[in-house]
């Protein structure tokens, strides 16, 4: 046998959870691949049980979300720059950085599946550097690296982006919005909750035929460890602690469509525009950006109940066939098309008595359940989304029937996404006028939320809200 044969075959005694962990983390790296998609395709090729699928999804969540401080950490340990390390031995070290710095695994283990792993999909003669780089990790403890990291920063903005795994100029935007609020000193707050995961969140369409608790007793089964509870501010929101959350929608037997996975925070906006006010019969509603589809299908209840249509449009047409299937279960009150929303088709020549305008953002608001994203959005990227969130605001205005609804909703609390497209719109159209987010978001909402601030808008938060980090205005056409 040869000597890579050999290699080879040592290489095989790798775990199946770091093998398919290593294979998502390639994905982001060089196919732009979003970690949440990759990760369920490939657990399912590769087989694992339920605790080896728990094991790759925390290795693989936990990594993206702490790339910024491991590599740190490594150029520290490793004494050369993260730019000079292979790209695939840096992914064997990042994996092996978060099993020694924030799981329970015995260091031995962490060190020794490691160099097992560079041997089987990098460069095998790089195993002794592994092992080097990941031993020195393991003799510090995390205050003892974290004090290095401050210590060796350029800046204090520097040193906290880096322990909070954060680009330093989102750390310095998300300052900037806190402090809109008068909340600065929520930051570090803020940027904790971004790296824990978050429960997983159910919505309970209305006209699923139970209630709350009813589901939430179907939905529980404690011998498997999961547990789903009438939790957080939604009025349609159930919160899921442990377990499968395809097992749990099933267990609830709710008509097909009426359950499903949805954070809170997409719930209340949506929320926020069907219940600002009574819903006159026959009323026209429109969701202009609808893909992938979670707020609408709360529209398309809510209209079902309440004698309104919806049109959704959504210029993909892949995700338009996102929005079709997720409206199945309200499919006769909702039509589905597919239009760029600043053109006249996406409106076909109609007026709307309600708007949802969610447009295309940075996503800054959902880092902690897309870690991969902090790492993927650039400053430049803004300046291209705000121009493209005006022209759809603009268009959407334009057919907006006089006193209607529009609600302008980002998951980005960017104040350049957020503020300051909204200042730009009213000065542009006098005829709209801003009405009190805030206290419809209250009025709606199942408990009273921390909504900060004197705007009249309302800016959800993660650590503050148990929601993503979604800005939600509301504005009227004057009669």
């Amino acid at each position: 046998m040869s000597a890579r044969e050999q290699r080879n075959q040592r290489g095989g005694r790798v775990s199946g959870a770091r093998l398919v962990a290593y294979d998502v983390l390639r994905d982001v790296d060089e196919r732009d691949a979003y970690a949440n998609l990759a990760l369920p395709s490939r657990i399912r090729a590769a087989n694992l049980d339920g605790r080896d699928a728990g094991l790759a999804t925390e290795l693989v969540a936990g990594t993206l979300r702490g790339r910024g401080r491991y590599d740190r950490i490594l150029e520290l340990a490793s004494g050369r720059p993260i730019d000079r390390i292979d790209a695939r031995t840096l992914r064997v070290l990042r994996l092996g950085a978060h099993q020694l710095l924030s799981m329970r695994t015995a260091s031995h283990a962490a060190v020794n599946e490691s160099v097992e792993l560079q041997r089987k999909v990098s460069n095998p003669a790089a195993a002794g550097f592994v092992n080097g780089v990941l031993r020195t990790v393991g003799r510090a403890t995390n205050e003892e690296w974290d004090a290095r990291i401050v210590e060796e920063a350029s800046s204090a903005d520097d040193a906290l982006a880096t322990r909070a795994s954060h680009p330093a100029w989102i750390v310095r935007a998300l300052r900037d919005s806190l402090r809109a609020e008068g909340r600065e000193a929520e930051l570090e707050a803020l940027l904790e909750a971004d790296n824990t995961p978050p429960r997983v969140n159910l919505v309970l369409l209305p006209g699923a035929g139970l209630d709350a608790d009813t589901a939430a007793a179907l939905g529980s089964d404690p011998e498997r460890g999961r547990e789903l509870a009438v939790s957080g501010a939604s009025p349609l929101g159930l919160e899921l602690e442990g377990g499968d959350p395809a097992r749990a929608i099933d267990a609830i037997d709710a008509p097909d469509g009426y359950v499903r996975v949805q954070d809170q925070g997409s719930q209340l906006a949506a929320l926020a525009l069907t219940r600002a006010r009574p819903v006159r019969e026959g009323e026209r509603w429109l969701d202009l950006c609808a893909g992938p589809g979670g707020k609408t299908a709360v529209l398309g209840a809510e209209a079902a109940l309440s004698g309104a249509t919806v049109r959704a449009n959504e210029v993909s047409e892949h995700r338009a066939e996102l929005v079709r299937h997720s409206v199945e279960a309200t499919e006769e009150v909702v039509e589905v098309v597919s239009h760029d929303g600043r053109s006249d088709e996406a409106y076909a020549s109609a007026l709307f008595d309600r708007i949802m305008v969610d447009a295309p953002c940075s996503g800054l608001g959902a880092l902690r359940r897309r870690p991969e994203a902090r790492w993927r959005k650039q400053p430049t990227d803004l300046p291209s989304l705000t121009e493209l969130q005006s022209e759809l605001l603009d268009a959407a205005s334009a057919h907006l029937a006089p006193g209607g609804l529009l609600a302008y909703v980002t998951c980005s609390p960017h104040r350049a996404e957020t503020r300051v497209v909204l200042d730009g719109l009213l000065k542009r159209h006098p005829e709209l006028r801003e009405i009190d987010a805030k206290r419809v978001l209250n009025d709606v909402a199942r408990e009273s939320l921390d909504l900060a601030g004197t705007a009249l808008h309302a800016q959800l938060w993660p650590h503050r809200n148990g929601t993503d980090a979604m800005f939600i205005a509301l504005l009227e056409r004057a009669r």
